[in-house]
């Protein structure tokens, strides 16, 4: 089986390393991924250059979407193994904006990858 973020060439950002794009199942409106152009399995894989472009990629994406979308907030996650979430065994890190509103009750955030937990 191919890996689907192997095939992509069009980017909405990229450096030598990485690329972002907009997430097909967005979780809000201009929920991106970035990606690492090597093929790399998880997150922890990576070089420090790869996880340097990366950052590059994820702070030039806060940008884009502060200008397009003026997000009041954002969540940065990356799943890491089959019992995180992990479902594209390519390394990507979400970087997802937040609208004052979206959810009745944010406090929490990231936490809520296990329900129960979110509210403390």
């Amino acid at each position: 089986m191919s890996c689907p973020f192997c095939l992509i060439n069009e980017y909405e950002i990229e450096n030598e390393v990485a690329f972002a794009i907009f997430d097909k199942y967005p979780v809000n409106k201009g929920h991106l991924l970035i990606i690492s152009k090597r093929h790399v399995e998880q997150y922890f894989d990576l070089t420090s250059e790869e996880r340097q472009a990366i950052d590059e990629i994820l702070f030039k994406g806060k940008e884009l979407l502060d200008q397009q979308y003026q997000p009041d907030g954002y969540n940065v996650g990356i799943n890491c193994g089959e019992v995180a979430g992990q479902t594209i065994f390519h390394v990507h890190v979400h970087l997802i904006p937040r609208y004052r509103g979206d959810i009745e009750e944010p406090r929490g955030g990231v936490r809520g990858v296990i329900p129960e937990k979110r509210m403390y």
